[in-house]
């Protein structure tokens, strides 16, 4: 008999429409693999809907808060069902950007120099010299980000915006000037590295999912040793916070002073975006594993006390 697999989606996080896309790429990729799935468009009522299904497997394909940060998977402990990627601990500490660091500087992973403060003191002066980005601690998907020019005068305003969704407290980090790069975990295995090459100054919201908005160029057009190290930290920074299943780390290299340049990890996501032409199964591909075989990996790594 074929296993039943709840595949989690939308959720209630800003990242709903991207989770969507996820949900419904892996969806169709376990159907053609055999396996039996439920999707449920996750709301408060989860904990009830998978009582009602009682699935072998829960498919997390959610992103951001609710889906990515420890809460779905606290659930999913409480109820015993076997799930996707990431335990509670790893998922928390990945979503916070500031913890995670903390994490990453007690193990040798360069990150660039940050500072947490209230959205008031940040739209009210400079807290570090420009150029500098100010970002959401707990958000993905670049949601929320800006960066402050070395010309820009006045620190972000948008932020004191009533709309605004981002927390009260905000990271300004020193911006690293140079090439995004990116490098998925499988297991215990670090894939090849991504150049994702925008004309914007960094890989925002926009460049990740408007038309056009990006290019991913595998394998990066980057020295070996560079290619190597960046590989090494991933697996690193996958394992000082105890991730599970795929994750992915996204860096900056600031190569203008030479091959050496600067390094430095920005995050980990222990969500990362599952449609085909998503970073990890891109890169998973380039390592010899098609979407299903990718996504019938992770279903079948599913656990509990992750």
């Amino acid at each position: 008999m074929a296993k039943k697999i709840a595949l989690l989606k939308g959720g209630l996080s800003v990242e709903r429409e991207v989770s969507l896309a996820s949900g419904a790429a892996c969806a169709g990729a376990l159907r053609e693999a055999g396996y039996e799935v439920v999707e449920i468009d996750v709301g408060r009522d989860i904990a009830k809907k998978l009582e009602e299904i009682n699935p072998d497997i829960a498919f997390n394909a959610l992103h951001g808060r609710f889906g990515e940060d420890g809460v779905i998977q606290g659930i999913l402990e409480m109820l015993e069902i076997p799930y996707t990627h990431s335990g509670v601990l790893a998922s928390a500490l990945a979503m916070n950007k500031h913890q995670a660091k903390k994490s990453f500087k007690a193990n040798s992973i360069p990150v660039a120099n940050h500072i947490i403060a209230p959205r008031t003191e940040i739209a009210a002066r400079h807290l570090m010299a420009p150029p500098y980005v100010v970002k959401p601690i707990n958000e993905g998907s670049s949601v929320g980000i800006f960066l402050v020019k070395n010309q820009d005068s006045n620190p972000v305003q948008e932020i004191l915006s009533a709309s605004w969704q981002g927390g009260e407290y905000l990271m300004v980090e020193r911006y690293i000037a140079g090439r995004e790069l990116s490098c998925a975990v499988m297991g215990d295995v670090a894939l090849g590295v991504t150049e994702i090459v925008t004309n914007l100054h960094f890989y925002n919201y926009e460049a990740k999912y408007l038309e056009n908005g990006s290019k991913h160029i595998i394998p990066a057009q980057i020295p070996q040793k560079i290619y190597q190290k960046v590989q090494d930290l991933s697996l690193k920074a996958h394992k000082s916070l105890g991730c599970r299943g795929v994750s992915r780390a996204d860096f900056r290299y600031n190569d203008i002073g030479g091959e050496e340049g600067e390094l430095v990890c920005l995050e980990i996501n222990t969500q990362p975006g599952m449609t085909k032409t998503s970073l990890v199964p891109e890169l998973a591909e380039h390592a010899g594993h098609d979407f299903i075989e990718l996504v019938s990996w992770i279903a079948e790594d599913a656990s509990c006390n992750r």
